[in-house]
């Protein structure tokens, strides 16, 4: 695989974290939590990825292309 279309994984999400915030979890099956997991990357994606990305990039010194 070409190293420029390598992946790395973003976030994830748990039983722990909903029962953290105060979700009775005990019900909660697999499926349901890869649906919870696919719903907060659409909304990341939509809502905050493309902001975040540039500015944490910067954050770690990534340089830009020149383009000319």
């Amino acid at each position: 695989m070409n190293k420029l279309y390598k992946e790395y994984v973003v976030s994830s999400v748990s039983r722990e974290d909903l029962e953290g915030i105060g979700f009775d979890v005990s019900k909660v099956d697999d499926e349901t939590m890869r649906k919870l997991a696919s719903k907060l990357s659409d909304a990341y994606m939509e809502n905050g990825f493309w902001i975040d990305l540039p500015i944490i990039a910067e954050y770690l010194e990534i340089s830009k292309k020149n383009n000319k």
